[in-house]
């Protein structure tokens, strides 16, 4: 991707740019899709571990840039909590989430880093209260468990995006690209339509789609399978990323995608960033992630496109989840639009 095509792309909204670029059944969903209510000056942000251990001074360049955008910070029981690789016990993570789901001060909840964990506390959660005046949940990787219990049992729209480990240091020596990123989880919470153009890659399947975006990461998506918290995208754009996983992994999860029926019913299939393990020596799986991608679609009639700024990589913008966009995959651009309600 061309990099300094796609940064010009952007639009700002004072200092950020508009960017170019129930219960659960098993066999029912919502109708619709709720956004929570966007954020103004003042409101307060939640930060919690729901998956990794993180200690405060790590999340202190998140909470300075957090609060200099005009927003609150409100910092949960489990940062600095540890118990071996995660931010406190099962219920220690799920005591701290369900605090700031059920906080009426809180508007939004930033998970502070990825790991894993969330799924080992989702079934402990009630969301009552939360689906009463839903509340932006914000992260990515590991969140992919709560975008797709969202999406599929309440729908509510949620936003994958960086975390509050990833953001710099010194904002002023900080990489263009991560100073984009960050501010496009402020445009989100914001309430700005989001818009990504890119160039195209080769291997993309022209076409244009509309539909409601979800997906995640391709592993967490892979595990909840048959879950309570297992995604349905029929009619939807789906975005899938993934890393630190062999070729011939990458292959097997698409095929879950595939013998699920999750490729069949597609409005569009939008391809991420993937970092893929070096194959063991004498095991050459000899199949790029395109080839297993394109050999997957090859019987459907929608919109492929492939190295989108989203996943395990600096260029990882925030997308709305949950919400309608469209997508234009042409001969020199990919357009990803949201489509905002006019009612």
């Amino acid at each position: 991707m061309n990099r300094k095509r796609f940064l010009n792309s952007m639009v700002t909204i004072g200092a950020i740019p508009a960017l170019r670029l129930p219960a659960y059944a098993l066999n029912d969903e919502p109708e619709k899709t709720t956004a929570p209510r966007y954020l103004k000056n003042g409101d307060v942000i939640g930060i919690t571990a729901p998956a990794g251990h993180i200690e405060r001074e790590e999340i202190q360049p998140a909470i300075i840039q957090m609060e200099s955008w005009g927003f609150k910070t409100q910092v949960g029981g489990t940062i600095g909590k540890r118990d071996f690789t995660f931010g406190g016990t099962d219920a220690e993570r799920a005591t701290d989430f369900q605090q700031m789901l059920d906080d009426p001060n809180i508007k939004a909840i930033m998970s502070a880093r990825g790991g894993y964990g969330m799924v080992r506390i989702i079934d402990r959660l009630n969301f009552t209260k939360f689906i009463q005046k839903p509340k932006w949940i914000i992260g990515f990787s590991d969140l992919t468990v709560l975008h797709s219990h969202l999406n599929r049992n309440y729908g509510i729209a949620s936003i994958h995006s960086k975390m509050c480990n990833s953001f710099p240091d010194d904002w002023d020596k900080a990489e263009q690209i991560q100073v984009e990123t960050i501010n496009s989880i402020r445009q989100a919470l914001s309430g700005d339509p989001m818009k990504y153009v890119l160039d195209a890659h080769p291997s993309n399947i022209k076409g244009t789609a509309e539909g409601i975006l979800v997906g995640g990461n391709l592993k967490t998506l892979e595990t909840l399978s048959g879950t309570k918290s297992d995604l349905h995208t029929a009619g939807k754009i789906l975005f899938v990323e993934d890393t630190g996983e062999y070729p011939y992994s990458i292959d097997r999860m698409f095929w879950n995608l595939e013998r699920t029926g999750k490729l069949s019913g597609l409005k569009a299939l939008i391809v991420g960033g993937f970092k893929v393990k070096k194959d063991d020596e004498g095991e050459d799986f000899g199949r790029t992630v395109y080839d297993i991608v394109l050999e997957k679609v090859q019987k459907y009639d929608y919109p492929v496109c492939f190295d989108f700024p989203v996943g395990h990589q600096k260029n990882n913008f925030a997308l709305k989840c949950g919400m309608k966009h469209r997508l234009d995959v042409k001969d020199v651009e990919v357009i990803l639009n949201e489509i905002v309600s006019t009612k």
